[in-house]
């Protein structure tokens, strides 16, 4: 095919032990997924009504990467999240159906422009600049599932500047991942290349420059870097 611009670069992920790597076609995540983050951000849990937004593909920040520090924020945020690389998809999915979709895991960081989501929540408004900005979503190699799948007592954590931020097990989130794919199959039609940020614990603050960053979902993947 010809185009009438430079064809936009493919956004991808390196996948664990391969050279391969895995292509990137949306990005969803869901808030509220963790009833003490929740709770820390003022907010509720409707477990029959899950709240989900996107960020851009582009908006992935690999291989270790310095992650820039966003213009238009003095409050940029971090949410550790277990995320979900998806090799199948389909449509108004039963939660047996959703499980089949998954092919790997990795662990990432949902960056906030936690002032600008402040302004939009007043408003009514919606969230995308304080969610979908540029390098908004740090994410780790991804491991497939053939090779590790988390359980309820899998641990996530991040530490910044070797100080613990944020832990919980996965037995704490309100949604698991086929709960998740499969409301999320009600609203879009899934796709392989979409990837799912599931959901952060309590303990999220503040980042500055020059601060570095260590998430961790215990025994499969770890994400390293630092903000400039």
């Amino acid at each position: 095919m010809k185009t009438v611009i430079p064809t936009p670069a493919q956004p991808s992920i390196p996948v664990t032990g391969r050279t391969e790597r895995f292509p990137v076609r949306r990005i969803f995540c869901i808030g509220r997924n963790y009833a003490d983050h929740a709770r820390e951000m003022g907010a509720s849990v409707d477990k029959a009504n899950p709240m989900f937004f996107t960020k851009p593909a582009d908006a992935i920040v690999t291989d270790g990467a310095d992650v820039p520090y966003p213009s238009a924020t003095n409050d940029l945020h971090h949410e550790v999240e277990m995320v979900v690389a998806l090799g199948a998809g389909g449509s108004d999915l039963s939660v047996e159906q959703a499980a089949a979709l998954v092919w790997g895991y990795g662990v990432g960081l949902d960056l906030t422009r936690r002032d600008l989501q402040a302004q939009a929540k007043a408003k009514g408004a919606p969230w995308d600049v304080a969610k979908g900005f540029d390098h908004s979503a740090p994410i780790s190699a991804l491991v497939p599932a053939s090779e590790a799948v988390p359980t309820a007592a899998t641990r996530i954590a991040l530490d910044i500047n070797g100080e613990l931020r944020q832990q919980a097990t996965l037995a704490d989130m309100v949604l698991d991942v086929p709960e998740i794919l499969s409301a999320l199959s009600r609203l879009f039609e899934l796709k392989a290349g979409d990837i799912v940020y599931t959901g952060t614990p309590a303990g999220v603050a503040a980042l500055s420059r020059g601060d570095r960053f260590r998430a961790t979902l215990e025994g499969i993947a770890t994400l390293e870097g630092r903000v400039v």
